[in-house]
């Protein structure tokens, strides 16, 4: 067994209760690659803000979850190579769908997972998370669960429908699972394609959709009953426009793509919400670099020549996440 405190990590209890008090949100950007892992740790060095690295079942099967483990540990050594004497860095289970997952993530090396019952019923939900749990407990590990289901596909995670969080469930459901963050559902959506055209309004000066507000009298409800209590947002990538527009510029066919307002997120780092997950707007600007350089520089063969730009362009977003959105930067 690899504990995360030999890797340089930390669990999430000690941020998510300052970004609590402080009104900010700590990023949860999902990485795959080498890229992406690089541009997350810049952006939070250069800023000064913790951050969660996190990863998907489907990314571990991806990248290998011994590489994964030793990424981790080599985000931790690159942070402080930037000058950040004292990085948090959390490496986070993203969707977790068993016990014995949430369990082998523990094992080597993970500092969080989330176990997501969300589609279970109610009984199976709690029995599972504090299952989670207890034995990440017992490793000073932190568990995130979630009630509520989003709309969307993220990997293995799909929903036609979303169904918004219960605010009565909540005191009962954290209370015996004993999770440690909750996910709730107020109308976020997985994926780039959050809303369908139906569900918004378009822009009659530009044609574009805006989707339907986020329920945030669900959310303060919440509040109420779970007085201080981390709550995270899934699905709040805001599918930047002009991303998508270099996307459909170079040859790709994102019709309608559509994501969380970023105001709304703003107004929701400042209440109890103290984690937000972010991953489409992170392969939107990796592909819109990529689609760009290849149009303009079709004689380029060497993957570092567009995977530079690339990673420069995640950077950019990450660092603008950081300090226009969540508000996590100079925390440290």
């Amino acid at each position: 067994m690899t504990s995360y405190k030999e890797l340089g990590l930390v669990n999430t209890r000690e941020m998510f209760k300052k970004a609590v008090a402080g009104g900010y949100a700590i990023p949860a950007f999902n990485f795959n690659t080498l890229e992406q892992m690089q541009a997350i740790v810049q952006a939070a060095v250069e800023t000064k803000s913790p951050v969660i690295m996190q990863v998907s079942k489907g990314a571990r099967n991806y990248a290998n979850g011994t590489i994964l483990r030793y990424m981790a540990q080599g985000a931790v050594e690159y942070a402080k190579e930037l000058g950040c004497e004292n990085p948090q860095i959390v490496l986070h289970l993203d969707h977790g769908d068993s016990f014995e997952l949430c369990k082998d993530c523990i094992d080597n090396g993970f500092s969080s997972v989330m176990f997501d019952g969300s589609a279970l019923p109610y009984e199976e939900n709690i029995r599972i998370t504090k299952q989670v749990v207890e034995y990440a407990h017992a490793h000073d590990v932190t568990v995130e669960a979630e009630l509520g289901v989003l709309a969307g596909v993220e990997d293995e995670v799909q929903a036609e429908e979303s169904h918004y969080t219960k605010p009565e469930e909540v005191i009962d459901f954290a209370t015996r699972s004993g999770c440690d963050s909750l996910a709730i559902s107020i109308g976020t959506s997985h994926g780039a394609y959050k809303f369908t055209p139906e569900q918004c309004t378009r822009d009659p000066k530009t044609g574009r959709l805006v989707p339907p507000p986020l329920a945030f009298d669900i959310l303060h409800e919440i509040e109420k009953k779970l007085p201080g209590f981390p709550i995270v947002l899934h699905g709040s990538s805001s599918v930047p426009q002009e991303e998508v527009d270099t996307i459909n510029a170079h040859g790709g066919k994102l019709p309608d793509a559509v994501g969380i307002p970023e105001e709304q997120l703003r107004e929701a780092s400042k209440s109890a919400v103290c984690k937000i997950n972010i991953d489409s707007d992170s392969r939107l600007a990796m592909t819109a670099a990529i689609r760009k350089h290849f149009d303009e520089k079709p004689g380029d063969f060497d993957p570092r020549q567009y995977l530079k730009p690339a990673r420069e362009n995640m950077k950019k977003m990450y660092i603008h996440k950081i300090v226009e959105v969540l508000g996590s930067n100079d925390k440290l």
